[in-house]
């Protein structure tokens, strides 16, 4: 499991830096200013790097996976689960607007659309995931979301009572 997770691991960054890039004309310029622009490699490396680690964390300890219709078992508090309620949208936040200005692609264009997008992410994230997750988990899950953060992350890892 550990290999297949790793190999999807790797297709998964080839796919977002290497040939989605290329499929869509996208060239990174390196003269002049625009070297600096592979400083922002490190936020959407990193938001990347969370996304992969919580799916990881909903197939092991959840036993499901982040999407809707094969959703996990048990409640994943886990991993960036403990500092967020929501890491694979921070993460995944923090990876798309790295890869765009690696890209050379951010404007303002590209802000409202960043702020659509998250506007959606919390509206799905309000008025369906949290209620479905209310009514699977119950208290457990109320519990998590008064000592979890929504979208900000906490200092230390919050750890379950025993």
């Amino acid at each position: 499991m550990a290999v297949a997770f790793l190999a999807a691991g790797g297709a998964f960054f080839a796919l977002w830096f290497w040939l989605f890039p290329l499929w869509l004309g996208f060239r990174v310029d390196l003269a002049g200013a625009a070297h600096w622009r592979w400083l922002a490699a490190i936020p959407s490396v990193l938001g990347f790097s969370v996304v992969l680690r919580c799916v990881w964390d909903f197939a092991w300890t959840g036993r499901g996976t982040p999407a809707p219709f094969a959703p996990p078992q048990r409640l994943v508090v886990v991993g960036f689960y403990r500092y967020v309620r929501n890491p694979i949208y921070v993460g995944g936040a923090a990876g798309w607007l790295g890869l765009w200005v690696v890209l050379g692609h951010a404007s303002w264009t590209v802000a409202v659309i960043a702020v659509a997008a998250m506007l959606g992410v919390y509206l799905f994230v309000v008025f369906y995931e949290e209620p479905t997750l209310r009514k699977k988990f119950g208290a457990d899950y109320e519990e998590y979301c008064r000592n979890v953060p929504r979208w900000c992350p906490r200092v230390t890892g919050w750890q379950k009572p025993q």
